[in-house]
């Protein structure tokens, strides 16, 4: 993790941004399987990591006594008998030092802590939470129910959070960097392994066996699929068939917390057919010409918007739509094809800090969501930063179900040539996806050390 420095700076600031109060930051509790000697792989709350630097300790609470100036850490050190299954562990008061926190405090006191502050009329500062496991904790601590407690979280802290989470130091980029040279090993791996024959299941399992051997888990479960006109198809049960396209959108978790998220589609021949290569270059321009777009001040909707654009005119280009590009945009019949927004935020979490609000992390007062389908799903539309670390992924798919409606209400007839679309209707998808840092005058392409160009990946090259 980082230095010393770096947490309690960020801890600082965050006082200074909520001003008063107590905040409670939960981390992770073990997820148990089916015993609570047998859990899920580990994840520590990012928010609770990014100001605590407590990565593999679980059931722990940080609490900054804003007004008393005191910041302590709430938890149990196991016991012996405990350490006979896990081996010697660390001291929780020696691993709080090192991330300049000298209070700590068994989490039986936790209880008393909060009791004294709500008798005093102090305001409590926490977050909202998607674990039921941290909802029940949160009901015990301060009396709130359950199904209660995301409603009554700090909004002046959740600000808080995001204003200082958003913009990634050159230590935070370097961690994402991490995460995606162990990325670029499973996608080398795939580039050697797929082939006729093999199943979605034994490449899964490669991909994992990768992640494995560097010590890193998956930020996200790994989407590997030939049906990939469902756009999160974790179904895994397939076998590749020759004239199939391979989509892969995965990640990695580094060892300090911070994730990747790429994706890329092959030809399971290692040859695309053209019709294949015509959708797939329609693809990588969108990617292309809205990477060339992002710099600081830009929203992020209105590249959307060009890629929405690029993909239409390339679309008009092969025959399946037809009219005017920018009225087709204007309008949603690109959404037929394109219908998800072109990224997110990327950082800590897969899809940064979106526990704490899609509306406050990808909207502000300046632009709001669009009620339009496709622009709708669109998770970040705001002005960009320098700093922001996000995602770039259009796609095109041809959803069967979603061409049955839209074909039996002839929506958009204008511009979606059906005749046509009926020679493309078990085509799937392609998406390309890339993770990007806006820097001071543009941006950097951060995982372009993984090829997506045809000529790399075509005829088995690369």
């Amino acid at each position: 993790m980082f230095s010393k420095s770096v947490y309690l700076e960020r801890r600082k600031k965050l006082k200074e941004k909520v001003g008063s109060g107590v905040v409670l930051l939960l981390g992770n509790d073990n997820s148990p399987i089916e015993t609570y000697a047998h859990n899920y792989p580990f994840r520590q709350e990012s928010s609770f990591l990014y100001y605590s630097g407590v990565n593999q300790i679980t059931s722990l609470s940080l609490l900054i006594d804003i007004d008393n100036d005191r910041e302590i850490i709430f938890g149990d050190d196991i016991s012996l008998e405990d350490q006979m299954w896990t081996g010697r562990v660390e001291s929780l008061g020696r691993v709080a030092e090192r991330f300049g926190i000298k209070e700590v405090s068994q989490t039986a006191f936790l209880q008393n802590y909060l009791s004294k502050v709500i008798a005093e009329k102090r305001e409590i500062h926490y977050l909202p939470t998607c674990r039921s496991n941290l909802m029940l904790k949160l009901e015990n601590l301060l009396k709130i129910p359950a199904r209660d407690v995301n409603k009554h979280a700090s909004a002046k802290l959740i600000i808080a959070i995001i204003s200082q989470r958003e913009c990634k130091t050159n230590e935070e980029v370097s961690e994402i960097e991490d995460a995606i040279k162990v990325s670029s090993e499973v996608y080398s791996m795939l580039r050697r392994e797929i082939a006729p024959g093999r199943t979605e299941r034994e490449l899964l399992a490669k991909c994992n066996a990768v992640l494995g051997t560097n010590g890193n888990i998956a930020s996200f479960p790994t989407i590997l699929t030939v049906n990939s006109s469902i756009l999160h198809n974790w179904k895994s049960d397939k076998t590749l068939k020759k004239v199939d396209l391979l989509l892969v959108d995965s990640g990695v978790m580094s060892n300090g917390g911070y994730a990747s998220d790429i994706t890329r589609t092959y030809p399971v021949s290692r040859f695309f057919t053209l019709q294949q290569k015509n959708i797939y270059d329609i693809v990588l321009m969108a990617q292309s010409s809205a990477i060339e777009s992002i710099r600081p001040g830009v929203f992020y909707k209105d590249i959307h918007l060009q890629a929405a654009k690029t993909i239409t005119k390339g679309l008009i280009d092969v025959g399946l739509m037809k009219g005017n590009a920018e009225d087709a945009v204007s309008v949603g019949a690109h959404a037929l094809f394109f219908p998800h927004g072109l990224g997110h935020m990327l950082g800590m979490d897969v899809h940064d800090m979106e526990i704490l609000g899609e509306e406050n992390v990808g909207y502000d007062n300046e632009v709001q969501r669009s009620s339009q389908f496709g622009i709708s799903f669109l998770r970040l539309a705001r002005k960009l930063k320098k700093g922001f670390v996000l995602t770039v992924e259009p796609g095109i798919y041809f959803i069967e179900d979603l061409i049955n409606v839209w074909k039996t209400e002839y929506r958009h007839k204008d511009f979606i040539n059906y005749e046509e679309l009926e020679k493309y209707r078990h085509f799937e998808g392609i998406r390309i996806e890339d993770d990007v840092l806006v820097t001071e005058n543009g941006s950097r392409v951060l995982s372009q050390c993984i090829p997506k160009a045809i000529e790399k990946i075509d005829k088995g090259k690369g």
